[in-house]
């Protein structure tokens, strides 16, 4: 049986608003993050994805209010990210309301962090966040940090096969090259990562046309996050999911 491939609209929250931007740069204001995930459960999401996008940049830990006032709204499974550093704001997140994890900054730095969590909470509840870009490393793509501020010199898939031994249940495969360009996913780099995980493999990063979330999933994603296509209104949910649908691709229906 083929599993469904999951929709997930990506809330980037910086200050308890979700904001957008082109590659993490000149963000603008897109709304209220429980009022925009509401409308998204209601509109078919099969999960959704919940980014502090300057938690680690400020040292700071993730808004655990705006987690529980989301949580308490929306009844599809939630993974919240940025700035967790610990066992213990793990365990915060999920008391909270959070589902699964997105670790990202503080694994680089701290990679057993992957195997404390793992070995507390199950890999299920890990998603590693990989914000990687084209550059000189052996497989041609690198790990950047800080929502893509810094470079980091460790090859992506060296540290995808690393964190994957120690414990990582799912792969947000994020490209920083082409988040918020709408220029299509980085299939090339879906493929490469596909070729050494046996973990599901979440698509992010430049979403905008209609075309772009099957060619991801041909390339081997198992999910398909996005952000400015569903936030601006360029497409719902239901609009993707019946593309999908009518092209063969398995897709949990929605009554929309």
């Amino acid at each position: 049986m083929t599993l469904a491939t999951r929709i997930i609209p990506c809330l980037d929250v910086s200050n308890g608003r979700v904001v957008k931007g082109i590659n993490f740069q000149n963000l603008v204001d897109a709304g209220d993050p429980v009022e925009m995930a509401q409308i998204y459960g209601a509109e078919g999401a099969d999960e959704l994805t919940f980014l502090d996008i300057t938690a680690s940049s400020e040292g700071r830990k993730t808004t655990l209010e705006v987690v529980r006032r989301t949580a308490e709204e929306v009844f599809i499974p939630l993974t919240v990210g940025g700035g967790i550093s610990s066992v213990a704001n793990v365990d915060e997140l999920l008391r909270a309301g959070a589902d699964k994890i997105s670790i990202n900054t503080a694994a680089i730095k701290n990679p057993s962090l992957i195997n404390e969590i793992s070995e507390r909470f199950g890999n299920q509840v890990i998603v590693l966040s990989i914000d990687a870009k084209r550059g000189r490393t052996k497989s041609g793509f690198e790990v950047t940090t800080h929502g893509g501020r810094n470079v980091t010199g460790i090859d992506a898939l060296d540290w995808i096969k690393e964190s994957i031994d120690r414990g990582a249940g799912e792969i947000l495969l994020n490209s920083m090259d082409m988040d918020g360009t709408r220029a299509g996913y980085d299939l090339e780099m879906i493929r490469k990562v596909r070729e050494i995980s046996a973990i599901p493999i979440i698509a992010s990063g430049g979403a905008g046309d209609i075309e772009d979330f099957g060619k991801a999933i041909e390339s081997g994603a198992d999910a398909l996050l996005a952000a400015s296509v569903f936030h601006f209104g360029i497409y719902r949910i239901g609009d993707i999911k019946r593309d999908l649908s009518r092209k063969g691709f398995s897709v949990r229906q929605v009554g929309i």
